[in-house]
């Protein structure tokens, strides 16, 4: 049960998200299903939460120097990677940066620049959540890949 806890935390935290969630909790013993399952819900669960934190609570915060500095820093470099795919090829950019799991993608960068183009709340949404599910897939396919090839050499 514990490492299910961790799964779950290590899931919706964003400097980890699925790349941290899904291999801690295979390599803790976890059924890769249950371990996908958990990951992947409690990833799509901040979807929501952050869409209410950016709507509600950023424009308060930006009113301290420190998050406004970190922020315009942050939404500068995302922005600017993705702004001209995006005009070309829309959703599908949204999606394709949420799938594929490196640092600096998933549920919170996809929603942020949801949020920035001021994309339609039910498709971004959608489609970030098939982005999650999708990464999940690629890592926990990853995880126990990896998992097996670490077997057979020690």
């Amino acid at each position: 049960m514990h490492s299910l806890i961790w799964t779950i935390i290590l899931s919706i935290l964003p400097i980890s998200e699925l790349r941290g969630g899904i291999p801690y909790a295979i390599l803790n013993g976890i059924n890769p299903i249950t371990a996908f399952l958990f990951a992947v819900l409690a990833n799509i669960l901040v979807i929501p939460i952050i869409f209410f934190f950016l709507d509600n609570i950023h424009g308060f915060l930006l009113n301290n120097r420190a998050y406004k500095k970190a922020f315009n820093f942050y939404i500068t470099r995302k922005v600017d990677k993705v702004k001209r795919k995006y005009e070309t090829l829309g959703l599908f950019v949204l999606f394709l940066f949420v799938a594929i799991p490196l640092p600096g993608t998933g549920a919170y960068t996809g929603v942020l620049l949801s949020w920035f183009f001021k994309l339609d709340r039910k498709k971004s949404f959608a489609t970030i959540a098939f982005g999650v599910i999708t990464a999940g897939i690629v890592i926990t396919f990853l995880t126990l890949t990896g998992r097996g090839l670490f077997g057979l050499i020690f």
